[in-house]
């Protein structure tokens, strides 16, 4: 009875996420649509694909059929991780959202709430603190590493509510990592940040993957999708995150190094610099315009 219940809690969290992304995403095309027709395409349309990529990774990892295979294989479980931290994320900041996304919501909600929120000095030091490199580091390792550990690992699965609470906590984590590497004034100190995030990443595959024994006991009693044990899962598992976060830390680094380092790079962000100096705060928005430093977002 108190598995169907679950089963039924999930469903309905399940339906939920699905109408807050399709609400997100709703909103992000109308002010990106908004952006295109007043600004001649100064928003790539790579943009608008690159955010309901993220969106769809997301979508993947909490919402689709498949997300409910987490309870079944640690892959799965994995695989999720690896979607809300690791992939969605910089997808979800490439297309530079925050324009579109105040653009897209209603004119009075971002007047009457969102400007004078963000015109606070208490947010301003509160969104500076959020991103900090080393907060951002150290907030998605603390993620990473808690949410691994045996008590908690298994408090996340047999409890809905707290399930989703850790799906937000690899997201949030995920977008505070990402947002330095991905920020405008990225420089080339973002190499040892991505490298050294990959030490907690390294640790905790490689035990899952020499370990002799099965780490996380609630997958004894799972119905052993694909003829994989327990065991065999579990280092499967481990061997996904461990990969995938080598490959895709690399390539990011491999990406930023060259932008840095070419001469195209190196003077788009000195005029980076002068433009971020020059923009002061958001003054209001007027007939549904966003100021200038919501926009750059």
């Amino acid at each position: 009875m108190h598995h169907l219940h679950h089963a039924a809690l999930e469903s309905s969290v399940a339906v939920f996420l699905n109408l807050i992304l399709i609400l997100t995403a709703l909103v992000y095309l109308r002010g990106w649509r908004s952006f295109r027709s007043s600004r001649s395409g100064r928003t790539s349309a790579w943009c608008a694909v690159s955010f309901l990529a993220g969106l769809t990774l997301i979508w993947v990892a909490v919402a689709s059929p498949l997300a409910v295979l987490d309870h079944e294989l640690l892959t799965v479980h994995m695989a999720q991780h690896l979607l809300l931290m690791t992939l969605a994320p910089p997808l979800i900041w490439l297309a530079a959202p925050g324009g579109p996304v105040f653009r897209g919501l209603p004119p009075r909600l971002v007047e009457s709430l969102l400007v004078p929120l963000w015109q606070s000095q208490r947010v301003k030091r509160f969104v500076k603190t959020l991103g900090r490199p080393e907060f951002a580091w150290l907030a998605a390792c603390a993620a990473l590493v808690l949410w691994h550990i045996p008590r908690f690992f298994a408090l996340g699965m047999q409890s809905a509510p707290w399930h989703l609470f850790e799906h937000l906590s690899f997201l949030a984590t995920g977008l505070l990592f990402w947002w330095p590497v991905v920020h405008p004034l990225a420089d080339l100190s973002m190499i040892l940040y991505l490298f050294f995030a990959t030490l907690p990443c390294d640790i905790l595959s490689g035990f899952l993957v020499f370990a002799d024994r099965v780490v996380y006991p609630i997958y004894f009693s799972s119905s052993h999708l694909l003829g994989f044990s327990p065991l065999v899962d579990q280092q499967c598992a481990a061997a996904l995150m461990w990969t995938c976060v080598t490959v895709v830390y690399f390539v990011a680094g491999a990406i930023l190094t060259m932008r840095l380092l070419s001469p195209r790079g190196l003077s788009e962000l000195g005029l980076v610099q002068a433009k971020l100096r020059e923009t002061g705060i958001g003054q209001g928005v007027s007939q549904g315009q966003v100021s200038p430093s919501l926009e750059a977002l």
